[in-house]
């Protein structure tokens, strides 16, 4: 049984994906307003991190808090999209270790197709978080699980900002076990796989390229 997307509600999110969806913002605006959105995803995606109570002195007494007990993370972009989430989420966990994935659509079959596959050596002590702003067809985030699954990891989730509705269903019948993390699920995929109403696409946007 596949759990419920999680779909991002709070309002500096919601306003901060409205400024991502304009035309007029430019790359350096766009980048900024990736890594915050990213940033304050990842509180929700790393809400089930489990504690333990330590002992700490404080300028008035001894006391007993609670830190993260021991969960190793790993960010795994999706290239090259996802590098423009990376800092926001590394700004949150800095201890996590960074992989990529190196994944484009052909624009024929829109299916994907791997160039590139780098993960963590310790992979399989780490929980993994999958970054790729845009969730189209599905296509690129499947494969990309499946790629890290082969390797063992302790868990995967998916993080990205705008989801289409068949990208998200493709990613939940392909991997149910996968919990899904976006900001704004759109309405649909237009001829040529891009999401509407969208933002148009997010690697040229973030670099800069056409």
């Amino acid at each position: 049984m596949s759990e419920k997307p999680f779909i991002a509600d709070h309002p500096l999110i919601q306003h901060k994906v409205t400024l991502l969806r304009d035309k007029n913002t430019g790359s350096k605006e766009f980048r900024e307003l990736i890594q915050e959105i990213t940033e304050l995803m990842c509180y929700e995606a790393t809400r089930d991190l489990p504690l333990c109570e330590v002992e700490v002195e404080t300028p008035i007494t001894l006391t007993r808090s609670k830190v993260i007990s021991g969960r190793k993370l790993a960010f795994v972009p999706i290239l090259r999209a996802g590098m423009g989430m990376v800092d926001g989420a590394i700004e949150l966990v800095p201890a996590a270790k960074v992989g990529h994935i190196g994944l484009f659509r052909d624009p024929e079959t829109l299916k994907p197709v791997e160039y590139y596959c780098k993960l963590p050596g310790d992979i399989g002590e780490r929980d993994v978080i999958v970054l790729d702003p845009m969730l189209a067809t599905g296509g690129s985030a499947i494969d990309a699980i499946s790629q890290i699954k082969e390797r063992g990891p302790k868990s995967i989730k998916f993080m990205c900002i705008i989801a289409a509705p068949e990208g998200m269903k493709a990613l939940t019948e392909a991997h149910p076990d996968v919990p899904i993390y976006c900001a704004a699920l759109d309405e649909r995929l237009d001829d040529h796989g891009y999401i509407v109403p969208g933002l148009g696409d997010a690697g040229d946007r973030i670099f800069g390229t056409r």
